[in-house]
């Protein structure tokens, strides 16, 4: 194998990191790693973490199986035999029993008295948030893509399995199958909305304000838990008209007062008078020049002194950002993960003077950025 000839603008750095990886490539040198006991450790690590990338796929395929046949609701109640989770699942017994192992191999099933099983620690994590048993649900549209990545990379299209499945806009709005799209979408934003919110919530003193007004917030589920949270908040909902009539049906049993507003956030003027503007989520999902419209905005909108708050995953978690998010948007045919630096500088390209990003308790999941 011929060396890597020395690049002239390569700095230092460059050249370790070059010569590293050179060493860690070579068979000779893998096999005197795990061979020699101080090192053999970390070398067993390194293999096993390069495993676990090939065998990711499979591993988030035993997971969905779980999840598409109710296996772990059913074992949170009470624990059963090899036999009946078969007669559950509708699958025969060897079929049963490879999905079982699999799944305790994982710690999504563990295994009980009696020959006997019940939820394991991952599943009971994945039982306890609905909002991620619906994300595991509808990767099977982003599965359909990924089956050709390099075909996917080589241009964003519209007719990807994922850019169908989020599909709502207020070209189709008031359109029956538009309607059931939006409906879809707005099922599975609520139910990932509530581990959100609560981070959002505990990030900022949403007690401090007069009035909220939730751009882009769906059927109104974050403004359900910040009025929980801060009860005399006067709140606004500013979305599309098909959104906010599925909001107005959701908010009036729930007892939760809310002045909606229909319009398009990308092309209306937005209502004045909040002194408190949320964003969460929305950002993610559109390109550079769409959410340098939308923060411009935002400011229009604010009272003099108001507050903007951006929440949403950022590419400072390099796996979430960049691996999970960056091929999951690039599906969906719109938008990127930032990092929290890109957001503060175009919240200061578009006028705002004071941002400062706050820390949350799952910063891989939401991080909040405040700007005045």
């Amino acid at each position: 194998m011929s060396k890597k000839l020395p690049n002239p603008s390569d700095s230092w750095l460059d050249r370790i990191k070059d010569a590293r990886s050179s060493l860690l490539a070579n068979p000779k040198f893998q096999s005197f790693c795990s061979a020699f006991w101080p090192t053999r450790p970390m070398t067993r690590a390194k293999a096993a973490d390069v495993f676990d990338l090939c065998a990711g796929f499979v591993y988030s395929q035993i997971l969905n199986t779980c999840v598409h046949l109710r296996l772990l609701p059913v074992l949170k109640e009470k624990s059963l035999t090899l036999p009946e989770i078969a007669e559950h699942c509708r699958l025969p017994e060897d079929g049963t029993a490879r999905l079982v192992k699999g799944a305790i191999a994982l710690e999504i099933i563990e295994p009980r008295s009696g020959e006997r099983y019940g939820l394991g620690p991952v599943g009971a994590a994945v039982l306890g948030n609905p909002g991620l048993q619906g994300m595991i649900a509808h990767h099977a549209h982003f599965y359909r893509d990924l089956q050709d990545p390099i075909g996917m990379l080589q241009g964003r299209s519209k007719d990807t399995a994922l850019a169908s499945y989020w599909r709502y806009s207020p070209s189709t709005e008031g359109d029956a199958e538009e309607r059931a799209a939006m409906t879809t979408y707005s099922d599975l934003m609520r139910d990932t909305q509530y581990v959100i919110a609560e981070e959002v919530l505990r990030a900022y003193r949403f007690q401090n304000h007069r009035c909220l007004m939730d751009v882009g917030g769906g059927d109104g589920t974050f403004l359900k838990c910040a009025s929980e949270r801060a009860p005399d908040l006067d709140l606004r909902l500013f979305e599309l008209p098909t959104v906010v009539d599925l909001a107005n049906e959701r908010l009036g049993p729930a007892k939760v007062e809310v002045d909606t507003f229909a319009g398009n956030m990308f092309e209306d003027d937005w209502p004045e008078g909040a002194d408190l503007i949320t964003l969460i989520r929305v950002c993610l999902d559109h390109d550079d020049d769409a959410v340098l419209n939308l923060l411009a905005r935002a400011r229009k909108a604010l009272e003099p002194g108001g507050v903007l708050l951006l929440a949403e995953p950022m590419a400072d978690s390099r796996k979430v950002g960049h691996a999970y998010f960056g091929f999951y948007l690039w599906a969906m045919a719109s938008g990127r993960a930032r990092t929290s630096q890109e957001l503060r500088e175009m919240l200061h390209h578009v006028g705002f003077d004071h941002v400062r990003t706050l820390g949350t308790g799952l910063p891989d999941l939401v991080r909040v950025i405040r700007a005045t």
